[in-house]
């Protein structure tokens, strides 16, 4: 592999860090500083930072039934969508509490809203969801569950959650996939994932990992 950062966190001064606004969610104002590639360093910049934190999702499969167990729920990020309405097909998700693991919260969340148990936990990767203006990272896993009985109404009271437990064949995501019903970034990271590896899972191979 050649490629090599050319920077470090430390080529990156920040001159002076605000709440801007603090709701269900918080934005920071930062002013900053960081080191430019022709040299020297760049004038100080304000950029405000929406943080969200540590987040993860879980592709749940039935490899016996060839079964996919996903989510909808209405989604605010695309209430000015004109021709859709603002529910979104998901896996299973949720943010990261105090003193508990990813692998803990992916756990979690999959009770609270499915009310499944998993088995073959395994890890598919690490990405930014917008890291030109986010701090929020999220980390995708498979797992394999149950689906003979998926179904329901699910999530927390509390947090308004109204979650509906959707169950399709593998080939029929992979087609709502294609046909862009499926958009969110989540999703279409785990279920390409899922292509790349989908014959191995159903023979129920070790050799899958989220590296390959």
């Amino acid at each position: 592999m050649t490629y090599k950062p050319v920077f470090s966190r430390s080529d990156v001064e920040i001159v002076a860090r605000e709440t801007a606004f603090q709701g269900f969610f918080s934005v920071q104002r930062l002013t900053l500083r960081h080191r430019l590639y022709k040299g020297g360093w760049s004038e100080s910049f304000t950029r405000e930072l929406f943080c969200r934190g540590r987040a993860a999702g879980v592709l749940l499969h039935d490899p016996k039934r060839d079964q996919l167990v996903l989510v909808e729920q209405f989604r605010v990020g695309q209430i000015d969508e004109t021709d859709r309405a603002p529910w979104a097909l998901e896996l299973v998700a949720g943010m990261l509490d105090a003193n508990e693991s990813i692998e803990q919260m992916a756990m979690r969340e999959v009770q609270e809203e499915t009310g499944l148990t998993i088995s073959n936990l395994r890890f598919i990767c690490d990405y930014y969801n917008s890291p030109g203006g986010s701090d929020e990272r999220i980390s995708v896993f498979y797992a394999q569950v149950d689906a003979a009985n998926a179904g329901g109404v699910f999530g927390l009271d509390e947090e308004h959650e109204d979650i509906k437990v959707v169950v399709l064949s593998v080939s029929e995501a992979i087609e709502l996939l294609s046909q862009g019903v499926i958009d969110n970034a989540m999703a279409i990271i785990a279920l390409q994932w899922l292509q790349l590896h989908h014959s191995s899972l159903l023979s129920g191979g070790n050799e899958v990992s989220g590296s390959e």
